[in-house]
């Protein structure tokens, strides 16, 4: 079931529409309402020949609105309601809305408790629930609804009634990213033209509630060497009774109790996206400093699963697309002098508390699947659970299993008010090796959350692992029948922290991260330090960042120069030049480091064009011990068919052009819809005529040349508002409504509707046989114009839209059937003026 959001569309004049306004204020009435007609034709010829039966009385015209539906002072729905003109029990005639008695259970009516209200598609008796009331403020096109409390069902806050989740339409798609670079040897060095391309391909098939996902790679290094990868292949679906996702195919198991696991099978798990907002107990964050300009890759359980090219100073990844699983991302930044830092971001959640009585779950079964092909694809299996108790207690634990392998984990997490919350297990496995020896062990973890109001600290990720020497994780007992090295290594004590904390409005904030870890039988150790300070000053921002890494991996994804130690400190700002440039900055920037010297940077940066559809920032830049000038100009483009971005940089020694082509192409019934970057939840723009409209918040996208587009970014199970820009819409087109409210289920691609009336804006002078104009307050119809109505003003003028030369109007007033009649228009020969048309029709 979907649920839209309509604007009325009917054009009175002003002096209807003053009549209506005026008569649809509440007031005492000790008699009935009349309003005189002939007060609207002083001096004129046409006494009588006004009709406002539909005004008199403090009522308004019957037929179809669009309105917020309110119950109990909180806004439950905006839809269309068909209102019938109905006497109240004091004899005046009211607009009644046509509410059905399954819409109020939707809206969680108890309507089992009133057997008088009807049958479930009827209109509903309001009055069966006693005390209950309803008042349309036309005014507002608002109707509240008052229902005892009795009357309704406990819902928690952001509930949406499943009835109404969208599993949307079937369609075709394919989300892609391509990208590349070339660098050339600058001046007197030496060296050969390099390129490098990389592309993900994201195909994709929607049937009924399954979706059907792949995710394949394609890489090109400076070698001419090409690889293919696949991700993952899935289908997967809804179970609404359960809360749950079912997934059939490749992914990873859930990491809130054991490590995440990638297998291909079969796995259901709760989907707590499906709970209202208040009952719901992560992608992480990647930030990092470039030394120069820089290439930043970004890998996931040994899959690369995001690329991009960033300037020198600071930088924050947000927009990674999520890879269905999880496990710490491995980001390596390439810097322009073959260089490279790398450092580890924790993908680690929250404390795993539930509310009293919820119970999440997870249930897997399938085969290893490792990204080194010489693992064998061994069967193994794996539940969790976690419940939340009285007290604020939580109780969670699950098993792993295989022919080689077998562990118990349990543990216990405790909101502890004021404290904190704070949660700690423990996991026992016992273990075949590769080569061939027992090994039994216990991994000891402790995990800590508090937001504390007072003082605005913020303690995101506290947490504390340790494993004895015998403890080893699934996936490294199964690695080790591949390759013996997987046994070196192994995480002994792993601490990590994320803190934040605000000054206070004007003094900003500061934030600071830790990761270390130790491994047994290794000297070793992985470190990443980060401190941060930000704040703005009348539009102005600056930030101050200090990072410390070290990390024995480094190096591990490439044979280039690397370093296994750094520290750096790192300052910008940026001022708005609103005066001068609009949508315009300045940017400064200063990179300390210890083992690379210091860098500058001074720049602009800014958007461009309608809807600010362009992106881009220009930067000079010097660096210290040999580094020398740099460069860089980069733009990225975001419109209707997708999203193109291009860029060039230069150092003493290189230049190197990148550039990059995204976009997603969705195959429906309609047709095929190309667009900017599909994301998980999207949504299908239908309105056929109104091609080039734009989409509010959707930065650089239209309508296509059909009337098609996509929305992407909708949150799934949730109530979201798609709405088309009225401004930008064509002088010959006029929508019947501007917005729609969709509840898509995950991974949906749901259609929005819109009615778009192509054609002249007309003018018209209605006059009856007799030569009297049609009177006041009549309404006109157009043919195949569904639901729009167009009232007739004084002198029988009335606007109409969507006109084309010839239509066939019908016009009605008063309250019997022969108070009409039927117009064949033709427009050829009439007057033009380019927005508006005039006209003059007898009404027959």
């Amino acid at each position: 079931m979907k649920k839209t959001i309509t604007q009325f569309t009917g054009r009175p004049s002003r002096v209807a529409l003053f009549v209506a306004l005026a008569l649809s204020g509440s007031h005492a009435a000790f008699a009935r309402d009349y309003f005189n007609p002939g007060l609207l034709e002083a001096g004129a010829q046409q006494t009588g020949n006004i009709d406002l039966s539909t005004f008199e009385e403090g009522s308004q015209a019957p037929g179809t609105y669009q309105v917020d539906i309110i119950i109990n002072d909180q806004q439950v729905d905006s839809r269309n309601v068909d209102f019938k003109s109905e006497k109240n029990s004091a004899g005046e005639s009211v607009l009644t809305p046509c509410l059905t008695v399954a819409l109020l259970q939707s809206y969680g009516v108890k309507t089992e408790l009133f057997p008088d209200l009807g049958a479930a598609e009827q209109c509903a008796n309001l009055s069966a629930i006693p005390q209950a009331s309803y008042d349309f403020r036309f005014n507002s096109l608002k109707l509240v609804v008052s229902i005892p409390q009795a009357a309704l069902s406990p819902k928690a806050r952001g509930y949406v009634d499943p009835a109404l989740w969208d599993n949307g339409i079937n369609a075709l798609m394919l989300n892609y990213s391509l990208s590349g670079s070339n660098s050339n040897p600058r001046g007197s060095n030496g060296g050969d033209n390099t390129s490098s391309q990389y592309a993900n391909l994201r195909p994709g098939i929607n049937i009924g509630p399954w979706r059907l996902r792949n995710y394949t790679t394609w890489n090109r290094d400076s070698e001419g060497v090409e690889k293919w990868d696949t991700v993952y292949t899935y289908a997967q679906r809804n179970i609404v009774p359960l809360k749950a996702q079912l997934t059939l195919g490749d992914s990873s198991s859930p990491s809130d109790v054991f490590d995440s696991v990638p297998y291909r099978g079969a796995q259901i798990a709760s989907d707590d996206d499906m709970l209202p907002d208040s009952l719901k107990g992560y992608a992480p964050v990647v930030r990092g400093i470039a030394r120069t300009n820089a290439q930043v890759v970004v890998r996931q359980n040994g899959y690369i699963i995001y690329e991009s090219y960033v300037a020198p100073g600071a930088f924050e990844i947000t927009d990674m697309y999520p890879t269905g699983g999880a496990g710490d991302l491995n980001v390596t930044i390439k810097e322009a002098d073959g260089s490279e830092q790398n450092f580890t971001v924790p993908f680690a959640s929250l404390p795993v508390l539930q509310r009293e009585g919820h119970l999440k779950f997870s249930a897997t079964g399938g085969k290893y699947r490792s990204y080194d092909s010489s693992v064998e694809d061994t069967p193994f299996g794996q539940a969790t659970a976690i419940y939340g108790i009285s007290h604020g207690f939580t109780l969670y634990g699950g098993i792993q299993s295989a022919n080689v392998y077998r562990a118990v984990a349990a543990g216990v997490g405790k909101n502890m008010g004021a404290i904190g919350a704070f949660s700690v297990d423990v996991t026992q496995a016992d273990s075949s090796l590769g080569n061939d020896t027992q090994s039994t062990g216990q991994s000891w973890r402790m995990r800590y959350s508090k937001n504390f109001a007072d003082t605005g600290t913020n303690f995101a990720i506290a947490g504390y692992r340790y494993s004895t020497n015998g403890y080893y994780s699934l996936q490294e007992v199964l690695d080790s029948w591949g390759s013996s090295s997987s046994l070196d290594n192994r995480r002994r004590n792993r601490a990590e922290l994320t803190v934040s904390q605000s000054l206070g409005g004007r003094f900003g904030a500061l934030s600071l991260s830790a990761v270390r870890e130790d491994y047994w039988n290794s000297p070793r150790s992985m470190e990443s330090y980060s401190a941060g300070y930000n704040n703005s000053w009348n539009g102005i921002s600056y930030g101050l960042t200090y990072t410390l890494s070290k990390n024995g991996s480094a190096g591990n994804y490439g044979n280039s120069t690397a370093y296994d130690k750094d520290q750096i400190v790192a300052f910008n700002v940026s001022i708005p030049l609103e005066k001068f440039l609009p949508n315009t900055y300045a940017n400064y920037s200063v990179n300390s480091s210890k083992n690379n010297g210091t860098t500058h940077a001074v720049g602009l940066s800014g958007t461009a064009l309608e809807n600010n559809a362009l992106s881009w920032n220009l930067q000079q830049g010097y660096g210290s011990d040999g580094v020398g000038n740099t460069g860089s100009l980069n733009g990225d483009y975001k419109g209707t068919y997708g999203e193109v971005t291009a860029g060039y940089s230069y150092d003493k020694s290189s230049e190197r052009m990148n550039y990059g082509v995204q976009g997603g192409i969705l195959a429906h019934a309609n047709g095929v819809t190309l667009s900017q970057p599909l994301s998980e939840t999207n949504v299908l723009i239908k309105a056929p005529g109104a091609s080039g409209v734009s989409i509010q918040n959707q930065q650089g996208a239209k309508t296509d040349f059909r009337g098609y587009t996509v929305v992407s970014n909708v949150s799934p199970y949730r109530n979201n508002d798609v709405t088309l820009d009225p401004a930008t819409l064509p002088d010959d087109v006029e929508l019947e409504l501007t917005s729609r409210t969709v509840v898509p289920t995950r991974g949906a691609v749901v259609r929005a509707e819109y009615v778009a009336n192509v054609g002249m804006r007309v003018l018209m002078t209605l006059t009856q046989a007799n030569g009297k104009p049609v009177p006041f307050g009549a309404v006109v119809s157009v043919e195949g114009q569904a639901g729009q109505g167009f009232i007739v003003g004084d002198a029988g003028q009335v606007y109409l839209s969507g006109m084309q030369n010839h239509s066939i109007l019908t016009v009605k007033w008063g309250d019997t059937q022969k108070a009409g009649c039927h117009i064949n228009v033709e427009l050829n020969s009439v007057d033009a003026n380019p927005d508006l048309l005039t006209a003059s029709q007898v009404c027959e």
